[in-house]
């Protein structure tokens, strides 16, 4: 049997991770009252059984007016605790890792759903707490065209922020969570103040690199004092944005981060300019993102996530393999394929009895190889007996 670097394990602190493939966090924009659904628990568990290491909940609200839309997950309240431990329990019983993501929408909060055109969303009499919802930035200046204006943050604020990371990442541990990353990408609020392109203020929390950068230091140091030192904390990071923030910002936050207990730079780009944060002047080509990963790992020598157009086995596994990356995320490609990481497996010739998957599945999948019917519909018309008709 091959050995493939995608499938060794990997150890961050006191948790080790089956594989080097990542769920990457992915809305569903399905909660109800700010809580998960059957739809998580079932969203979730399909990625876990279909063999993935690690498996990331959707970005998740430290805080109510922190929401982008009616359908988020918060975790500001310790209501939420318990429904969320029913899904991280499902996780570990199907073999991955739980992560959660928390996050804070900023100036994107108090929009309407991507299938419904996003911008802003219009005062309903169903939203019985509209008044929670303010929109805060750093800076008054809306997302784009249609988006709201928000509020500049008082030092108030600011600080109230701080302290509802730290709180959630408390409730996230005593959830039983393993893996927590802090969304400070795609022009969420923690990214709104470390790109000049959203940030304009006079402050000490503007201004200067070091001034820009002082919330994301803030809010990790809060997290780390409430979440377990032997549990890992990852930050997805845009890694450049189109406005302002470069490749070497990243470079150089990754290391100021990395003393305070950041453990790996989950590394995207774009989001702080239009909708969608493959609004770039990127090109979108196979692993576009992947080069920014690898940047960030030499030069700061931090373990990253690559992300973004990753679509084949043989494609992940180089990136590993040649050390651009130490783990490779992956998101619509298993909206398609939930069973990707056992694909990828029979297809680099690391697991022949389909051990990734779990034994109600593999036991049969196995048996179904042995078959040898398993090919295409080329090869099951050659070997139809043409008399036998249809």
């Amino acid at each position: 049997m091959a050995h493939s670097p995608l499938f060794a394990p990997i150890t961050f602190r006191g948790v080790t991770i089956k594989n080097r493939i990542m769920v990457a966090p992915m809305w569903q924009y399905c909660g109800v009252d700010w809580q998960p659904t059957d739809w998580h628990l079932m969203n979730l568990g399909r990625f876990a059984t279909g063999g993935a290491g690690l498996v990331f909940q959707e970005g998740t609200t430290v805080e109510r007016r922190g929401c982008g839309t009616v359908g988020d997950l918060g975790l500001w309240d310790d209501r939420f605790v318990e429904p969320l431990r029913r899904i991280v329990d499902f996780v570990k019983a199907c073999g991955a890792v739980p992560g959660i993501q928390l996050m804070h929408a900023g100036r994107k909060a108090r929009q309407r759903f991507p299938w419904d055109g996003r911008g802003a969303l219009p005062r309903s009499p169903e939203i019985a707490d509209w008044e929670e919802w303010d929109v805060i930035a750093p800076s008054a200046i809306p997302q784009d065209d249609g988006y709201p204006m928000p509020r500049e943050m008082t030092r108030d604020d600011i600080d109230r922020c701080v302290e509802a990371w730290g709180s959630a990442a408390a409730r996230a541990d005593r959830a039983g969570y393993e893996v927590m990353e802090l969304h400070a990408a795609h022009g969420y609020l923690i990214h709104e103040f470390l790109s000049p392109g959203a940030n304009r203020r006079t402050d000490g929390y503007g201004g200067s690199f070091a001034n820009r950068i002082r919330f994301a230091v803030e809010v990790v140091e809060r997290v780390r004092a409430s979440w377990p030192a032997h549990k890992p904390l990852f930050l997805r990071v845009s890694t450049e944005d189109d406005g302002g923030w470069e490749v070497e910002d990243s470079v150089e936050l990754a290391r100021i981060l990395k003393p305070l207990g950041v453990d790996a730079f989950d590394c995207s780009s774009g989001g702080i300019t239009g909708a969608s944060p493959i609004e770039t002047k990127i090109s979108l080509t196979y692993g576009y993102q992947v080069g920014f990963a690898e940047r960030v790992r030499r030069e700061a020598d931090m373990p990253t996530v690559a992300v973004g157009l990753i679509i084949h086995a043989d494609q992940a596994e180089a990136i590993v393999r040649d050390g651009q990356a130490d783990m490779i995320a992956i998101a619509r490609e298993l909206l398609y394929n939930p069973n990707w990481p056992i694909d990828a497996a029979q297809k680099l010739g690391v697991d022949e009895e389909f051990a990734l998957a779990p034994v109600q599945h593999g036991h049969f999948l196995h048996r179904r190889a042995l078959s040898g019917f398993t090919g295409s519909l080329s090869t099951w018309t050659a070997g139809m007996d043409p008399a036998a008709g249809e």
